[in-house]
């Protein structure tokens, strides 16, 4: 019998595909668990439109992700951390010191999304930003000492 996949199942298929199996194992494990529906011309049917669907949702998101790399690409930030006479910073600057300072130039990035090792000295760095699978983005950001007061 052929069915169609609702989910991964280990060695035998991914969500979506259309796979044969033994009678016995589709009607009395795959169906009733709600891991697969049987393949009919009309789950086909439907299974094709809603990969179409997707393929176009996917592809609109890794656009979208594209056009903020431009933008985000060569821009440069500016950290001002307490720092003590060696230049050691107390504490750190990480991902979410960047990400506030991107937002403080308009760009919204999730923290998450921000790949940089926790920086404990004053200098110039590279972060990479992760905005889709396929998509990465580079933003400079420097740390520099706060003004005494």
């Amino acid at each position: 019998m052929e069915i169609i996949l609702k989910e991964d199942i280990a060695g035998l298929g991914y969500k979506n595909d259309i796979v044969k199996v033994k009678d016995g194992y589709g009607r009395n494990y795959l169906i009733p668990q709600g891991k697969a529906v049987i393949a009919t011309e009309s789950a086909k049917k439907v299974l094709a439109e809603n990969e179409r669907q997707r393929a176009h949702k996917l592809a609109k998101i890794k656009a979208d992700a594209e056009a903020q790399a431009a933008k985000l690409n060569g821009v440069k930030v500016t950290i001002s951390a307490k720092v003590n006479e060696d230049g050691t910073i107390f504490g750190g600057v990480g991902a979410a010191q960047v990400a506030e300072a991107l937002a403080a130039k308009g760009f919204e990035v999730d923290r998450k999304a921000i790949v940089a090792e926790t920086v404990k000295a004053v200098g110039e760095y590279t972060a990479t930003i992760n905005l889709h699978k396929e998509v990465n983005a580079e933003v400079a950001f420097e740390v520099v000492a706060e003004a005494a007061e």
